[in-house]
């Protein structure tokens, strides 16, 4: 049981760190610190590659990429709290129901 939880939080943050590059490449456009906040998102997708390697090592692929949706709850987010992205409410269902379906896989 222990490994598993410790699974399930590398690859929530392998997730988040993606979510996070994300959100700093689509920062890093409207940035006059461009290259500094780009170079910051490929370094987030870096460590996210290798924590989810990681992970893969360790656990069934059918487990662990279903955990990939985790990333659009985040970006979701990200924009709504940190750009100020108008999110419509069927949008926010869809994160709902990914957001369950991550939760269920999880738990099996």
């Amino acid at each position: 049981m222990k490994q598993k939880t410790s699974n399930i939080l590398l690859i929530i943050v392998s997730t988040l760190l993606g979510a996070v590059g994300q959100l700093l490449f689509k920062y890093s456009f409207g940035s006059d610190e461009f290259l500094l906040i780009l170079l910051a998102g490929l370094l987030a997708y870096v460590v996210s590659t290798l924590f989810y390697f990681y992970v893969l090592s360790r656990v069934h692929l059918s487990w662990a990429y279903s955990f990939g949706g985790l990333a659009y709850v985040f970006a979701v987010v990200f924009a709504a709290v940190l750009l100020n992205e108008n999110v419509p409410l069927l949008r926010w269902v869809g994160v709902a129901t990914i957001f369950i379906g991550v939760i269920l896989i999880g738990i099996t």
